[in-house]
């Protein structure tokens, strides 16, 4: 399974995230970035299986991307094991 490690020590805010996001999965231009677009691009266009994992993800962060935890961990239970999520601190 491909493992793939994004570092909140290094992404402030959620449009770091998504560029972060759209070159660590090769994803072109037309990535929309907004939450729409990478719920798509989880369930739809990233080579699957794979391991996401946030570190340095402090419980301030995880208060502040509320909304990446929340498609990440839905987007884990509709994949079915295809997509695993962990957030470290």
């Amino acid at each position: 399974m491909k493992k793939v490690e994004f570092d909140f020590n290094q992404l402030p805010d959620l449009s770091d995230f998504y560029r972060e996001f759209q070159a660590r999965f090769g994803l072109g231009d037309n990535f929309g970035a907004n939450l729409d677009a990478l719920w798509d691009a989880v369930t739809g266009y990233i080579q699957l299986p794979v391991e996401i994992d946030f570190i340095h993800f402090t419980p301030q962060k995880r208060t502040h991307f509320a909304a990446l935890v929340l498609l990440f961990e839905e987007a884990e239970e509709e994949l079915e094991g295809k997509l695993r999520f962990n957030m470290m601190g």
